[in-house]
């Protein structure tokens, strides 16, 4: 039988071509955008990874959600998977002790990310606040574009955190930058469950 216009275009329209996506900004919004993403795509089918570079191992929403999710299996959805490896917040005037944790830690999420990378599993791979741990000096931007340029040509890859550098930007294939109007911390509200984590 022969393919029609409209099954050409079907095809075309699932031929994955892997993006570079950056979330930036000062503004709130760049893990909770990567985590909408995470769902959609898990939803269609696809596989995902997240690797959290600076976040510790409080409880969260989304760890409780994701955990929920990567045991439904069936119904056409994906598998969705939450890493955590950073430390907790990291500041520049900590001991170098502690630093030392933090850039071991950084530097355990980044070769999670290259693993992944390789075994040729995930759809989609989320480095949530990567950007972070370049701008704290946790990893090289060198380290960082490595990854962005050796990612297969299906992979989609995300980069999230506030300070994202230019040469991220100029290769990145979407750059979404959040830009703070208003926020609730100005008037002394603090993080709430739910909204914040």
């Amino acid at each position: 039988m022969p393919r029609t216009k409209k099954h050409r275009k079907e095809n075309e329209m699932s031929k994955r071509n892997g993006l570079l996506i950056v979330h930036t900004g000062d503004g709130k919004g760049k893990t909770t955008a990567a985590l909408g993403l995470a769902l959609r795509a898990c939803g269609d089918g696809m596989n995902v990874l997240i690797l959290q570079f600076i976040k510790g191992n409080w409880d969260s929403g989304e760890v409780r959600t994701i955990e929920a999710l990567g045991k439904v299996s069936g119904m056409g959805l994906g598998h969705i998977e939450l890493r955590r490896f950073g430390r907790g917040f990291t500041r520049k005037e900590e001991s170098d002790e502690k630093r030392l944790e933090h850039v071991k830690a950084a530097h355990e999420a980044l070769d999670a990310a290259r693993m992944a990378m390789d075994a040729g599993k995930w759809d989609l791979l989320i480095l949530d606040e990567i950007n972070y741990a370049v701008d704290f000096g946790l990893i090289s931007e060198q380290e960082m574009l490595s990854l962005a340029e050796d990612r297969p040509e299906n992979l989609h890859l995300v980069f999230t955190g506030r300070n994202a550098r230019p040469s991220i930007l100029s290769r990145a294939d979407l750059v979404t930058e959040m830009h703070c109007v208003k926020h609730p911390y100005a008037k002394g509200i603090r993080a709430q469950r739910g909204i914040e984590f």
